[in-house]
Order: C-alpha cells, then structure tokens, then sequence
C-alpha cells in the first residue's frame, strides 16, 4: 500500500521526474505524482473496460464530470453549477470570449502582462471584427490603477491575471474586478498561476469569470482545464459552440441551454485529465495549501535574497514561486544550467529567465541554481 502524501516531502516522493533533475519550471508545467496518473490511468481502464457492460461508457462519463465540478467547485469556492470542464486556460478564455455578442467599436481591455492565452483571442477580434483593444502598460508587474481606471471606460469586457507569469506578482483582483464594474464590464481573470500555491476563493474575487487549468502548481495532467462563470452572469451567455452536453435535451427543438456554466461544455471529451485535476486537488487539500504556501515562499525568498539587486526583477518579498531574473542571453543561460540537470525557462519579454519554486523543491536546489548563475551577466 502507497504511503499517504501529507507533507511536501511525501508529494516530492511521489513524483517520479524530480529523481534526476532540478526541476524548477513548474510555472510552466509540473510533472505529475505517481497517484495523479493512477488516477488518470484508473478512470481510463474502468470507462473503456467495465463501463460498456455495466453502466454505459456514457452514464460512467457524465457521472465523473459531476463528481469532478464538485470537487472543483469546493476547492475554488464556487458552486457546481458554476464550473464549466475545459481543455486548459486557453480554451476556457476562447469558449467565454466567444460567447460575448461583439460589434465594431467594442471595447476589451487587458494588461501587457497577460500570457499569450490573454491576447490572441483579442487580437483576433481586433483585426476581425473591429474591437477596440486597449493594453494597460504595468511596472514590473504592477498596475497603475488611475491608469487602468481610465482605460476600462466604456469596456465591455476586462481581462487581466491574477499572478503575473512573468513576473510573480499578485493582482488585486478584487479591486481591479470592482472598477471594472463600475465601469460596466464584465470582467474575465486568468488564473492558471494561482491555484496549488495559494487559497483560492473565486466568490472573493468577485470576477464574472475565471479560467484556469491544473498542470501548473496543482501537478495535474494536461487536459484538465476549467472555467468558473458566475451564475447569473453563465445563464445570460449563449455559447458560441454548442454540444449535446450544453444544452438540457440534445434532441429538443428548440434547444433549451443548460443552466450554469455546464452550457459551456463540449462533446465527448476524455474524463482522465479531469480526473487527474480531481486527484491533485485532493492531494493538496491533504497537505494543506497553507502549508504549501508557506513552503514555497520560504525557499522563494531563500533565492530572492541571493540574487544581486540590479539582476531580480520580481518582488524582493517574493508574493509566489516565480522568480524572475534578469540575464543578457536568457536562450543560452536556459541551456547552459539544464546541461548542469537545472530546469528553469527563458521568458519572452523581460529578458530574464524565471525559476519556478514549489514546495517539493529542497534548500539545495534552490542553492544548485544560485550556484550555476554565478558569474551569469
């Protein structure tokens, strides 16, 4: 029998990747637990092996996107009703976007922090449909409220992350959410970097809608998006793609949409990856995300500390497990330290490379990474 996961180093065991390499690329994907495939793995063999002579692959299917909402829904602070099952971020972003009723001179408004997830759907609606796009230029991760106060007059919708990926740092959520709507827009948050390093409560947040996935700080698979739409907000939405899974009886007509955000779902879709998402969480709640927390804080400030002043470029009071320093050539930097088994990424804009610090990681691979910067310009 597998020993429990209830601390950080049981999760660190548990995962086969981190045997041989410094792995510090979370922020960019974690490499899953042992128990997360299992999972995955288990879901998989029961739908396509005892489903079909017991319950139906369909009833066993749709019974595990319930399970998993729940599961969702209670770890997020929202309602079943109120998460959608998704491929990723970038699909929850997509299906909510489009979903919006949009005409020439409309207005969307996002940061220049967003991932490129938080900026193609927009640029597509810029040069197809003539929607105004306005960029709120930040510092260092920081947003200029009297600048974004401007910029989201007249919107229509306001995207922005809750935890800049470039930088590391926290958005106010709930007070850019509130100046969003007094402005009258729907306000639209990318989270993927929140959850599986802090608590998370989406009511809180008070945003319309919020899109994440599990395959970052969670450890889940690929595959395991979600999106929370806020009730009232969801059932006012008409889907821009429609599957038998959003509506309430696939051979009615007319159709009558399902209620809640389940109206966003799509088609017949593998439940593993979700169940993996289900299975992280779990995982986490086990440990205690504040307990997760505060691990990755520590050992993020043990490499914040370290790192000359002129070279960090995210917070010196690290505010998560990003940590982003700046570097002449990040491509080859990137190169040289994964030749020494160090995983870390090159980032687009900064010129920087960005260590992404988890509470499996150990003191000394957090001292592995200072050492093979050492004389890095």
């Amino acid at each position: 029998m597998a020993k429990p996961i209830t601390t950080p180093a049981d999760l660190r065991d548990s995962i086969p990747a981190l045997s041989d390499v410094t792995y510090l690329n979370f922020g960019a994907s974690g490499p899953s637990p042992r128990p997360v495939v299992d999972a995955a793995e288990s879901i998989l063999e029961y739908h396509e092996f005892d489903a079909p002579g017991g319950e139906g692959m369909y009833t066993a299917a749709f019974d595990t996107y319930d399970d998993v909402r729940e599961t969702v829904a209670r770890f997020v602070g929202a309602s079943p009703d109120e998460i959608a099952l998704t491929q990723s971020t970038t699909d929850a972003i997509n299906r909510f976007g489009c979903a919006l009723e949009w005409e020439p001179g409309d207005i969307v408004v996002r940061t220049d922090l967003e991932h490129p997830a938080g900026i193609l759907p927009w640029q597509r609606l810029e040069h197809g449909r003539g929607v105004e796009v306005r960029v709120v230029e930040t510092e260092r991760g920081r947003i200029d409220l009297d600048a974004y106060r401007d910029a989201v007059a007249g919107a229509k919708l306001v995207v922005f992350s809750a935890l800049s990926w470039n930088y590391g740092t926290r958005l106010p959520v709930r007070e850019l959410t509130e100046i969003a709507h007094e402005a009258g827009a729907l306000v639209l948050v990318d989270a993927v970097q929140w959850p599986g390093q802090a608590p998370i409560d989406f009511a809180e947040w008070g945003a319309d809608a919020v899109a994440a996935a599990g395959h970052k700080w969670l450890l889940g698979t690929w595959g395991g998006g979600f999106l929370y739409v806020e009730a009232s907000v969801a059932d006012g939405l008409v889907p821009g793609a429609l599957g038998y899974r959003g509506v309430v009886e696939a051979t009615a007509d007319p159709y009558e949409l399902a209620p809640g955000a389940t109206r966003f779902e799509i088609g017949t879709i593998n439940p593993a990856p979700h169940v993996a998402l289900q299975a992280a969480i779990e995982i986490t709640a086990r440990i205690g995300i504040e307990t997760i927390e505060d691990r990755i804080r520590r050992l993020a400030e043990r490499l914040a500390d370290e790192v000359p002043a002129d070279r960090l470029l995210s917070p010196p009071a690290p505010e998560s497990g990003l940590v982003t320093i700046a570097v002449d050539d990040p491509e080859a930097v990137t190169e040289r330290i994964r030749a020494d088994g160090i995983v870390v990424r090159p980032l687009p804009e900064p010129d920087a490379i960005r260590a992404s610090v988890h509470a499996v990681n150990t003191e000394d691979e957090v001292d592995a990474l200072l050492d093979a910067l050492e004389g890095v310009q």
